[in-house]
């Protein structure tokens, strides 16, 4: 097409209304509702988030967040990636108690606030903080002794405690099935290569955790212990290396009642979703852990911006497929990048699929009333 004057006009319109639409899009995805309505008061339960800061004065946007999003739970780290510094939210017992605090304090329902304190190479209260020495699950799982497992796993809940941490992201019942997987059996995070050993060593986990009232994660679903590649960074594909014994521990525990949360992989497997990794599928999520394993808790995703789905779909699709799939919280670490209104634009965009029909508000209210039944059952109990 020739560019003549008329021509050329009608392009620099266009361009003026893209910039502007894209303009207005990204003003609003930041921006923060008006009022506290209940769609956006329900979905706030559905999000949590990282962020940046020792002290509420510190940290950017998350007292607005909690206040005026409902936000329904905050992860804390002791190390920063991005600027790969230390002391992100935690340098030592009293100040990671006063944060909590604060935290508690502004909140119109009582935050989950959750760290990774596996033990071992995965524990964000560290000795070098004024914090108790942990153990690898692996060691406690080649010691095989569920009571010492209950004692070591009892060390960590009462720091959890103190420090006013109500959420751990444990324990790991992933099979070792690969000694050299970069990011479980590499880090000695596995308990064992047998389903009835990570059975038994997950159950006196969740019983010192629970003595302490600190609520437990099993991680990562379906199964990540076979992988060779990590879903930090990249797509990871365990099709062929899956085996449904993966799934044991998660029978055994959810049999025996077992009703906290479960954390799912962003790992693809064929076998069980030939389109889409667990964390966005349906048939894993809801079909498998729901319907045929018969979980009724609260499902969590591992973060939404690891590689493995932020390198491979857009904001708008992940969250849309997770709610879809049956994920109850969308979890944004905001820790491989960092993005200070990543709540606001994650309860936007879910507002959006809603007001849309895309997501019906019943679909909201099923991960409301089971988040909320969580926090009942755990902020009921004697403190």
């Amino acid at each position: 097409m020739t560019n003549t004057p008329s021509n050329c006009l009608i392009t620099a319109l266009i361009a003026l209304i893209v910039s502007a639409v894209l303009t207005t899009f990204t003003a609003c995805a930041a921006s923060l509702p008006d009022n506290d309505d209940e769609l956006t008061m329900k979905i706030g339960q559905m999000i949590m988030v990282g962020f940046r800061g020792t002290s509420l004065e510190e940290a950017d946007t998350i007292r607005e967040d909690i206040e005026k999003l409902n936000l329904g739970g905050v992860v804390l780290f002791d190390y920063d990636v991005p600027t790969r510094t230390p002391g992100r939210n935690i340098t030592d017992p009293d100040q990671l108690r006063n944060l909590t605090r604060e935290l508690q304090s502004i909140a119109k329902t009582p935050l989950f606030i959750a760290v990774d304190q596996e033990g071992g190479r995965v524990a964000r209260l560290k000795p070098k903080y004024g914090f108790p020495e942990t153990v690898s699950a692996e060691k406690l799982g080649t010691l095989n002794n569920p009571d010492s497992t209950y004692r070591a796993t009892l060390t960590i809940a009462a720091a959890l405690e103190t420090a006013g941490i109500n959420m751990n992201f444990a324990p790991v019942i992933d099979l070792d099935r690969n000694p050299d997987n970069p990011v479980i059996g590499g880090l000695e995070r596995s308990f064992s290569p047998d389903p009835g050993t990570v059975s038994s060593q997950a159950a006196a986990v969740i019983r010192a955790l629970h003595e302490k009232n600190v609520i437990s994660s099993l991680k990562h679903f379906p199964g990540h212990g076979s992988s060779s590649t990590d879903t930090h960074k990249d797509f990871t594909d365990i099709t062929g290396s899956w085996n449904k014994t993966e799934l044991a521990p998660y029978r055994s525990l959810i049999e025996n009642g077992y009703n906290d949360l479960v954390m799912t992989a962003h790992v693809f497997n064929a076998k069980l979703d030939p389109e889409h990794p667990a964390t966005l599928s349906k048939p894993v999520v809801t079909e498998l852990l729901r319907d045929s394993l018969g979980f009724r808790g609260v499902v969590i995703s591992d973060d939404m911006q690891m590689q493995a789905i932020a390198g491979h779909y857009s904001p708008e699709m992940s969250v849309r497929l997770a709610i879809e799939a049956g994920i109850d919280i969308l979890l944004f670490a905001n820790n491989s990048s960092y993005d200070p209104n990543i709540a606001r634009k994650a309860v936007s965009i879910v507002r959006s699929l809603v007001n849309s029909g895309t997501i019906s508000p019943s679909r909201i209210d099923s991960s409301y009333n089971r988040i909320t039944a969580l926090k009942q059952r755990h902020f009921s109990a004697p403190q």
